[in-house]
Parts: structure tokens; C-alpha cells; sequence
């Protein structure tokens, strides 16, 4: 989303930006989401919320989502929701794919099947390659639940010509998903979302009980716990009482039918009810390149790196220590770096 959002407003103010995609496809994460481009209410909910972020990164994207959301309306992005039933956030719903598509007849020369070798000494330059959950996932044995080729490689060419990282990169925001043998692909990224931690009693694989945090409504903080046990794996243990409560996806006997109907170990607890077994799954890192509020790449002093921006979650400082929108970070931070690249 970063990228494609760059290169349309780039092309809005007279530049002629080139996309390259490392892809077969155009979107990257944003194509397989929920399409839900979000805020918190305030800065102070954003600082609550996410307590180890940036505050100036966080500032920006409060004031200037609310405009962005409508600028990508204005392109012809499908909107199916002008909110988001979270009383502490504010945001729009679009259809992801009609918003790729949006954002690709914009950008213009987007190339797939391209990606950007290091050394690269092309200038002004927006990073925009997903951050590294790929590489994260393998390395500490996760599942991955992002598009395929989000392997770090902005990270990389930002590290190579000197770029600071922020705190938070072993960081990341995920969702707990039926654990193999359970057999689903990118198309049920969003359907197989186990998105009920605080309705159930959550034990490792050696029984142990995973604390549920009342507060974590998002329910990343339980992941990342869920990501350090054994195996990285976890069992939902949910009461018949229980199964009519409504998740985000449909209530939560059918998002545990449709977890069971892929293949699920889904197990009776003595007439009680259903446990489930689930894995932390990654969807973005949190950590990354450390940048200003034009998205410019910072140097271990501070100062930024000419002609080079990272924008989305190849940036870190937004939400360390919590849990925010990657999708707005990306279309704020994506629109600021042509707006500096132009000037």
C-alpha cells in the first residue's frame, strides 16, 4: 500500500514514479486484509495503546488520516464502511482488491516480477517492501499470514547505506490461526482468524496457562505470548456457553467450523465444549527503518539520508510496544514521501 500510494500521489505532482514489484501481483499485504485503514481517537489513546511509539509518528497519522481516507475515495477506492465498530478507533472499510486496483490505474508504471537490488543507486527512493515477516516467521518458527515475499529487503538497502532501526524489532502484529495440520492458504487469511483469546481459557502445549490481558482488544499482546511458548503454538479452550458470541468474522461456533472444516484439531472437553488448537501466525513486523515525518530514512545521528524514504512497515516508531493500523501508517507515510520528494 506504501508504494502504490507514493508513486499516485507522486504522479499527482507532476513526477513520473516507476513501481517496481518483487511480486506476481500488485498490493502486497494490504491486498489480502480486511481492508480496514484505522486511527485511534486521540494521540493520548494512540500513546496508551501503543506507549513505546514515536509520538511525532503517531501525531502525524491522527491528523492526517482522516484527509487520506478520503483522497483514496476520491481515486475510486470501493468504501463498504465509513467506520469501524471499535469505539476507540475511527477508520474506513474498503475492498481490498478494488482498492489495489485503484492505486495501480494511479500510480501508473507499476512492474511486477522486479525487485530492487542493494546497492541500488536510484534517487529519490521509497522503501516500501513490507518489512520482514517472512524472515521473522522462519526464524522463529512461525506461520506466516502476509503476502510471500516480504523479506526484508528495504530493512537491508536502508541498513547498507547506514539507517538507524527502531526499538521493537523482534516485534510484530499477528493473529492466532488454526495450527497445521489445518491446511489454509492467503484467500482465508481473514476468515480462519481465531479472534476470540478473551472469550476462552488459553493453555500452551504443556498445559500451562496463557494469561488472557482484559485490556488487549486487539489481542496481539496474546499472539506474541502464544509466539514464545512451545512450538509457537496454543489451545483456544471455549465453553458450549460461549459459541454464540460474536468475533469480528462471524460469531465463534463458525469461526470454529470453518477453522474445523480446513482440517483444525478441534477437540470435545467432556460435553464442556470445543478446544482448539491454534499457532501465532505473522502479518507485519513493528520494527524497522527509523524516519521523520516527511517518511525520510534517518542515520544513527538523526540525520536523513538524501533522497531516501521508507514508508509502511519497512518504517518502525509507530506502534512499538502495542498494536496500530499498518495500513494507515503506510498510506500516510506513502503520501508524505512524494509530498517531500516533490517539494
Amino acid at each position: 500500500m506504501a508504494g502504490l500510494c507514493a508513486a499516485a500521489r507522486a504522479r499527482e505532482l507532476g513526477l513520473e514514479p516507476r513501481v517496481l514489484e518483487k511480486g506476481d501481483r500488485s498490493g502486497g499485504s494490504m491486498r489480502l486484509s480486511s481492508g480496514v485503514v484505522w486511527r485511534y481517537r486521540s494521540l493520548d489513546v494512540f500513546r496508551r495503546e501503543c506507549p513505546d511509539g514515536e509520538e511525532r509518528l503517531q501525531q502525524q497519522i491522527v491528523d492526517r488520516l482522516d484527509d487520506a481516507l478520503a483522497w483514496l475515495e476520491g481515486l475510486g477506492a470501493p468504501v463498504l464502511a465509513k467506520e469501524t465498530r471499535n469505539p476507540q478507533t475511527l477508520g474506513w472499510r474498503f475492498e481490498p482488491h478494488g482498492l489495489t486496483e485503484a492505486l495501480v490505474r494511479a500510480a501508473g508504471d507499476v512492474q511486477t516480477g522486479r525487485g530492487l537490488a542493494p546497492g541500488t543507486g536510484t534517487r529519490p527512493l521509497v522503501l516500501a517492501t513490507g518489512g520482514f515477516p517472512v524472515r521473522l516467521a522462519r526464524e522463529r518458527g512461525l506461520l506466516i499470514r502476509s503476502n510471500r515475499w516480504s523479506e526484508g529487503d528495504g530493512l537491508e538497502l536502508a541498513r547498507e547505506v547506514g539507517a538507524a532501526t527502531t526499538e521493537g524489532m523482534d516485534e510484530f502484529y499477528g493473529r492466532a490461526m488454526p495450527a497445521r495440520p489445518a491446511d489454509w492458504g492467503e484467500d482465508m487469511f481473514v476468515q480462519l482468524a481465531q479472534l476470540y483469546g478473551h472469550f476462552a481459557r488459553v493453555v500452551d502445549e504443556e498445559g500451562e496457562q496463557i494469561q488472557v490481558d482484559p485490556n488487549d482488544w486487539s489481542e496481539n499482546n496474546l499472539v506474541q505470548k502464544i509466539s514464545r511458548r512451545p512450538g509457537g503454538r496454543a489451545w483456544y479452550l471455549v465453553d458450549h456457553d460461549k459459541l454464540g458470541c460474536e468475533t469480528p468474522y462471524g460469531t465463534i461456533g463458525e469461526v470454529i467450523d470453518r477453522a474445523r472444516a480446513v482440517g483444525a484439531k478441534i477437540e470435545e472437553q467432556n460435553g464442556r465444549g470445543y478446544a482448539v488448537h491454534v499457532a501465532a501466525a505473522v502479518t507485519h513486523t513493528i520494527g524497522g527503518v527509523a524516519i521523520d515525518e516527511q517518511a525520510r530514512v534517518l542515520d544513527e545521528g538523526g540525520t536523513p539520508l538524501e533522497g531516501l524514504y521508507a514508508a509502511g512497515v519497512d518504517a518502525g516508531g509507530v506502534a512499538t510496544g502495542g498494536y496500530a493500523s499498518g495500513l494507515a501508517a503506510a498510506l500516510v507515510q506513502g503520501l508524505a514521501a512524494a509530498e517531500d520528494a516533490a517539494s
